[in-house]
């Protein structure tokens, strides 16, 4: 069985199983496939940058977004621990504008998400150091990267009660969608 790709119901995020491969001495699966995540999105993106965050387990990191042309997209896995992987449209004009999507990644499930320009990304640590992977499109720039508050009751996105939510400064402060929508910093959509 090879790589398997499905679309998410937000578009422009889909949803990347890597089959596992093991015998006696442990396991192999490939991580990314150009030539997979390609086809199925329709692209030609190639990764330019690498990035990898350890979380404790509670941290809270996003929503983010990088803003601007061109926009970054992500392919983002979890290499050890797990979290609980966010994908919210932020882009104004979009359908499925403040819809959001849920999955686990964790070291036990091979499963990598890919998020196109324009969509914020965040996730919830559930285990101590988890490690996570990001291929993006384009180098990391702080000055393009805009944030929206993860915890805006109006996105209404659920949060294990059982995990205690620790988010930087930064996440703290940062504007709710609407805020952010109404001060003009969200990408716009186009398809």
């Amino acid at each position: 069985m090879g790589t398997h790709v499905t679309s998410l119901p937000i578009p422009g995020a889909w949803k990347i199983e890597n089959p596992r491969h093991e015998d006696g001495r442990g396991s192999f699966r490939e991580c990314y496939r150009a030539d997979v995540v390609n086809a199925a999105t329709g692209g030609t993106w190639q990764p330019r940058q690498a990035s990898m965050s350890v979380s404790s387990r509670g941290v809270l990191r996003g929503i983010s977004v990088v803003t601007g042309t061109p926009g970054q997209a992500k392919y983002v896995t979890c290499a050890r621990g797990a979290v609980l992987d966010l994908v919210v449209d932020v882009r104004v004009g979009s359908p499925t504008f403040g819809h959001w999507h849920r999955e686990q990644l964790d070291d036990d499930h091979d499963v990598s998400l890919y998020l196109a320009e324009g969509l914020g990304h965040a996730f919830l640590s559930l285990a101590e150091n988890s490690t996570v992977m990001y291929l993006l499109s384009q180098p990391h720039d702080p000055a393009s990267e805009v944030r929206v508050q993860a915890l805006d009751p109006d996105l209404g996105i659920t949060w294990p009660p059982e995990v205690p939510v620790n988010q930087s400064a930064k996440d703290r402060s940062a504007p709710r969608l609407a805020d952010a929508e109404r001060a003009g910093i969200l990408p716009a959509y186009t398809q």
